[in-house]
């Protein structure tokens, strides 16, 4: 009985995983315009393996979902530069590293902030610490990777306080690390994009601190309140950001009961009057022509459910969507470079973004990947990469150069 049991056991393993593969090979969408179509579609579906199998996991009390992720996406390499001085520090609770290139300079250098995307659920220090490593060896430049709190043990607000604070800290700090205070650049991917939209408007005004030269956003998540913009809908079924993915990621950040998602995608949840507030910021009408589509629905949003506002209301908190900011904050924001990809969920994110900084005078680099889709910052290693993915690191290096 016992050996049928063992046999049986890989048997299942392997049945789940394939109808698993059978699944998701109906549903994904892989658009034409993406480079290395079959490797795209293997990363994607074995992605996805661990994810519903963390799922299961999690469901089996044994493990959960995010921690399975985040244990075996650092057992990928790591590049070891030895142009490169690489510290691992604390500030207080919060784990950051330090990228220092070993060279003698002729004066201070550059300091970037980096805060890494994967919707708190993905992402580490180690996970980012190629990209890291090769932006602050190319540009001569002192790094800090910061480490922020995330899922499954901390939820909103920990991820965005952890990286505000080690950030004022740096800021504090900077002549120990050899940075001049009139270079600094916050940066991030994904939802570490998300925390250098917030922090550049939390620093608003400050002047115990130096103030920040300029902010990189790469396809940056600005905002969770339309959630019906043309590249939500165009792109819901496009890796490595599906809808589904990105709900899940977005109901445990904020500890939303996932019973609201239709709420939350038909903008259900959202009052007239706030809408209406909200509108001027966040309407498909002020996305270039080009990135509307024909098939875009206008029915946003749904009729009011009062029940699903109560639930999910800090969702409209500026500091949840930095695309709402006030004007007069807006105003005084460094210059940026954005950072889009047109086979990406949250493209428009970025492009509503890039309007509101330029409707109030504030410069804007923008680049646009024709062939990029979310999250293909992640792969920076010497034999998995796209070509989208290089010429994003090229334009943010270029970005940097120039300041």
């Amino acid at each position: 009985m016992i050996a049928f049991l063992v046999l049986l056991l890989p048997a299942g393993v392997l049945g789940v995983s394939l109808w698993f593969l059978v699944e998701d090979m109906l549903i994904i969408d892989v658009p034409p315009a993406i480079s290395h179509r079959v490797m795209f579609r293997i990363l994607y579906l074995a992605f996805n393996q661990i994810v519903k199998w963390g799922l299961i996991l999690e469901k089996l009390r044994i493990c959960s979902m995010p921690r399975l992720i985040q244990f075996l996406h650092d057992l990928l390499p790591k590049m070891n530069d030895p142009k490169m001085m690489v510290t691992n520090m604390r500030f207080g609770t919060i784990q950051v590293r330090l990228y220092q290139p070993k060279g003698t300079s002729s004066g201070l250098r550059r300091g970037i902030i980096f805060y890494h995307g994967g919707g708190t659920i993905i992402g580490s220090l180690d996970f980012y610490h190629n990209i890291c490593n090769f932006l602050a060896q190319k540009t001569n430049s002192v790094l800090l990777s910061v480490g922020y709190r995330k899922l499954p043990d901390y939820h909103y607000p920990v991820g965005a306080s952890d990286c505000l604070h080690a950030t004022i800290h740096f800021l504090k700090t900077l002549d120990i690390y050899g940075v001049d205070p009139s270079r600094i650049v916050v940066s991030g991917d994904s939802i570490g994009a998300s925390a250098a939209a917030l922090i550049s408007q939390a620093l608003v005004g400050r002047t115990d601190i130096p103030k920040l030269r300029a902010q990189i956003l790469i396809y940056p998540a600005l905002q969770g309140i339309n959630l019906q913009l043309p590249s939500y809908q165009q792109n819901k079924n496009v890796p490595f950001l599906t809808r589904d993915f990105m709900i899940m990621c977005f109901c445990r950040y904020f500890t939303i009961d996932p019973s609201w998602k239709d709420a939350l995608l038909t903008g259900a949840y959202i009052p007239a009057n706030m809408w209406e507030k909200c509108k001027k910021c966040l309407s498909a009408d002020n996305l270039p022509e080009r990135f509307r589509t024909k098939d875009y629905k206008l029915e946003f949003p749904a009729p009011f459910n009062e029940a699903a506002y109560l639930e999910t209301r800090h969702v409209f908190e500026v500091e949840n969507a930095p695309l709402i900011a006030d004007d007069q904050i807006v105003a005084q924001l460094p210059g940026a470079l954005i950072v889009t990809c047109e086979w990406d969920i949250l493209r428009d994110d970025g492009l509503l973004y890039k309007k509101r900084l330029e409707d109030q005078g504030v410069p804007v680099t923008w680049y646009h990947a024709e062939d990029g889709f979310h999250g293909c910052m992640l792969f920076f290693y010497r034999f998995i990469s796209f070509p989208c993915t290089l010429n994003i690191v090229n334009a943010i290096v270029n970005f940097l150069k120039e300041i």
